[in-house]
């Protein structure tokens, strides 16, 4: 049986001071962004496209529209707003810089809200890095911000026959049994400044992602970082550096490179429903 005042388990219910935090967060990130020179777009709902978004096609809420094209509810937002924006609006804007407030939705009824950023035609992820670290300042916190580079986990499993699952859920124990002295140290590797004196050690094209990792960090001024080369991020379209911020096991945000044909950009989202919680317990 199903009460008159029951709601899908998956979906969100802000009311009193959720609320207030909710509509806080998002008016402080759309505040920091706008003045950095971000604009805002909203995108639809419904796509035809998010199957290029999503790892696994059955996270994906589906209907047809009038003429039986299949479709989906967004469940992700980043790939549809470089699309929309290249493909749509291509010819009546030339700006790069973009912000999104809106949720995301997966299979059965799962609702996360996000603020999401996007810069098209940027390599430098420190341009969004900075955005996210900028607005949690705001808040008045700071998670943990842990940076890695995706490319070092695929290399590897070229390198020595590993599987990317064995990165996704860090299986650390296989990683040690290959008793290879360098791997050993990239799984202990944590601060920036060790990387330097294992350089030598390493393969080379492993050398060229910590160098990208290490340089990243320089740009840097936040107080709590922490390389994890091995962390491997199961997206579809990260395929560079890419940071989480993260508090004990919540992730606060990620965000790194991608590409969508041939446009390199960056961006992260931040999920508002994890840092509601968070600030609503503190108060």
């Amino acid at each position: 049986m199903i009460f008159e005042h029951e709601i899908p388990q998956g979906s969100k219910l802000y009311f009193a001071n959720t609320a207030r935090l909710k509509r806080d967060i998002e008016n402080k990130a759309a505040r920091l962004l706008s003045e950095a020179g971000f604009e805002e777009i909203l995108t639809p709902l419904f796509s035809y496209h998010q199957h290029q978004s999503v790892c696994d096609e059955r996270e994906l809420i589906r209907l047809s529209d009038s003429k039986n094209h299949s479709m989906s509810l967004r469940a992700d937002s980043t790939i549809d707003v470089v699309r929309i924006l290249e493909k749509r609006l291509g010819g009546n804007t030339e700006h790069k810089k973009w912000f999104y407030v809106q949720p995301v939705y997966r299979f059965p009824a799962e609702e996360q809200h996000q603020i999401g950023v996007e810069i098209l035609d940027e390599s430098d992820l420190f341009a969004a890095l900075d955005q996210a670290t900028a607005i949690f300042q705001n808040l008045e916190l700071a998670p943990l911000l842990q940076i890695s580079n995706i490319n070092i986990p695929r290399i590897l499993t070229k390198l020595l026959d590993l599987e990317l699952d064995d990165f996704h859920h860090v299986n650390i124990e296989k990683f040690l049994s290959l008793n290879i002295a360098w791997l050993t140290k990239l799984v202990h590797l944590q601060d920036v400044s060790e990387i330097g004196s294992l350089l030598s050690e390493v393969p080379e094209q492993i050398r060229d992602e910590l160098k990208k990792i290490e340089a990243l960090c320089t740009e840097l001024e936040y107080p709590n970082v922490v390389i994890a080369p091995l962390y491997y991020a199961k997206m579809l379209y990260y395929d560079e550096l890419f940071f989480r911020l993260i508090d004990a096991n919540e992730t606060f945000s990620m965000g790194g490179r991608y590409k969508n044909d041939e446009t390199v950009s960056v961006g992260f989202a931040i999920y508002t429903d994890v840092l509601i919680d968070k600030l609503d317990k503190g108060l």
